[in-house]
């Protein structure tokens, strides 16, 4: 087995549908799980749904369904939903799954003896599920910090988790750790709150006012808290404490949660708090991305604007709507989504650029060389193309910056496609240069085995058409990076390997 590496998506709430923000952080997270494959790495990417709390039970109560039924419901849209996105996670995770529930409740009686019982005063947000201390919310406003709807005086007898006697280990932590947090403007966010005292974390509540959730197993009036549920999935998962793939993923590779930018308190302050309560390490990275913005405005069901990823998908097929939210803006910032953007990307960068270059090879192959392609070698110039290319988009995924990814791979695109005008092989063939024309067409039958396999983890249905139209057989997901001159040497397209071209890959829309 390669090396470990852990990957995960956060828990979608099942109180809706799947929009396009869950779709997005899927897609960059099977991005990085599948080039990480490619380098030969034991790859786990975990993802799944966070099915418990008081707006679940709201949303289930609108429908006349029990909450347990809605949950069973709304999870199979995310089930279905990644199969249509091609999402190649490892394991599908529940917080209504019986291992998941009876590692919340180890972590509880764990916890017990520093937990404090008494009654307690706090600001909630039910669409956030979150509590802030009576100091965090000008109660003239009684407005949320994160998501600025309206918020309520609660006073109840729950436990809570002491976080402030945490507070300046954590700040040091992240101090430390440069690739802790990111990027660097949502560490520096986490480290503001961390200026503060930190009020008590709230883990249960009272089982009259919230019913839907995991027992409390040393307290029968309570639940637990859905945020401290939800949050322990990425060890649950893993089968914590004991479990082989938590020693493996956690403790041997260390986790990379990709989560957005309205989660990170809970993601960077509560959850390194509470592993670090229990005895266990803090996950490698926190990576927080922007959202996506349609106008202008986050979106919302109040404003209408919500995009169905199933429906984008639909019209405009599944690759050029992985390579819009992939490239369009930098992982990390807000974009902005619009359909006459993704058809510009589409036609332009698609359809011109990519979808050009391979039809084009092919047609000249048919041409020019029987269907076949012709004998020939890749040159060194080539070569150190190849691997200057990889260097760059080798650096670019270990920053977890995928749109820098592919401007390395559209180089080469673009490069190959002013060679072809340059070279013109059409003049080639006209003055009898045979041997000069066959050298051309194998170069760029390998530059595309090059490019499929640079763009398999954005593009997998695309790169895997390209592979098929080259004529190989085998799947392109058993490829390996990384690409070396030994491996180029070894790998490179085989001489008179038949082509099977079909229509063009992207047509414009």
């Amino acid at each position: 087995m390669g090396k470990p590496f852990y990957l995960t998506t956060p828990l979608y709430y099942v109180n809706a549908r799947p929009h396009i923000g869950h779709a997005y952080t899927t897609i960059v997270a099977d991005c990085l799980a599948r080039w990480h494959r490619q380098q030969g790495e034991d790859v786990f990417l975990l993802t799944g749904t966070d099915e418990h709390g008081e707006k679940v039970a709201q949303a289930a109560q609108a429908r006349n369904l029990s909450p347990k039924v809605f949950a069973d419901q709304t999870s199979e849209t995310f089930h279905s939903l990644w199969k249509t996105l091609r999402i190649s996670y490892d394991h599908f995770i529940r917080t209504t799954d019986p291992g998941h529930e009876k590692t919340v409740q180890e972590a509880l009686e764990r916890l017990r003896p520093q937990l404090e019982l008494g009654i307690y005063r706090f600001w909630y947000c039910l669409p956030c599920e979150t509590s802030f201390g009576l100091s965090e919310v000008d109660a003239a406003k009684a407005l949320c910090p994160q998501c600025q709807r309206p918020v309520k005086q609660v006073e109840e007898e729950d436990y809570f988790l002491p976080l402030e006697k945490h507070r300046s280990w954590l700040k040091k932590y992240i101090e430390d750790h440069g690739e802790f947090i990111l990027p660097v403007s949502r560490r520096n966010e986490v480290l503001a709150m961390l200026e503060k005292e930190l009020p008590a974390l709230c883990i249960t509540r009272p089982k009259e006012r919230v019913s839907w959730g995991i027992g409390v197993p040393f307290s029968p009036n309570h639940v637990t808290y859905v945020w401290f549920d939800a949050l322990l999935n990425y060890i649950s998962a893993l089968g914590w404490p004991d479990g082989e793939k938590f020693k493996r993923y956690w403790e041997g590779a260390g986790a990379i949660h990709l989560i957005g930018k309205d989660i990170i308190r809970h993601h960077a302050l509560y959850w390194p708090i509470i592993l670090h309560a229990l005895g266990v390490p803090p996950p490698k990275t926190i990576f927080a991305h922007g959202w996506w913005l349609v106008k202008g405005e986050k979106m919302s069901k109040s404003k209408g604007n919500i995009v169905d990823p199933e429906s984008v998908a639909a019209a405009y097929g599944l690759d050029p709507f992985r390579y819009f939210l992939l490239r369009d803006a930098p992982f990390g910032e807000d974009g902005t989504f619009s359909e006459e953007a993704l058809v510009k990307r589409m036609n332009a960068d698609l359809a011109n650029d990519l979808g050009n270059l391979v039809y084009r090879t092919l047609t000249m192959l048919e041409k020019h060389a029987g269907g076949r392609v012709p004998s020939g070698t890749a040159s060194s110039q080539l070569q150190s193309e190849f691997l200057r290319v990889q260097q760059s988009v080798a650096l670019a995924f270990s920053l977890i910056a995928p749109a820098e990814a592919l401007k390395g791979i559209w180089d080469l695109i673009n490069q190959a496609n002013r060679l072809v005008e340059e070279k013109a092989p059409w003049t080639l063939a006209r003055e009898g240069r045979r041997e000069e024309l066959e050298q051309f067409l194998y170069a760029l039958a390998e530059t595309l085995r090059v490019i499929a396999l640079f763009l398999w983890p954005f593009l997998p249905a695309t790169t895997e058409a390209i592979w098929r139209q080259l004529g190989f057989t085998a799947p392109l997901s058993d490829e390996r990076l990384p690409l070396t001159l030994e491996s180029l040497a070894k790998k490179s397209i085989p001489a008179g390997q038949a082509i099977r071209k079909e229509g063009p890959l992207f047509p414009k829309v």
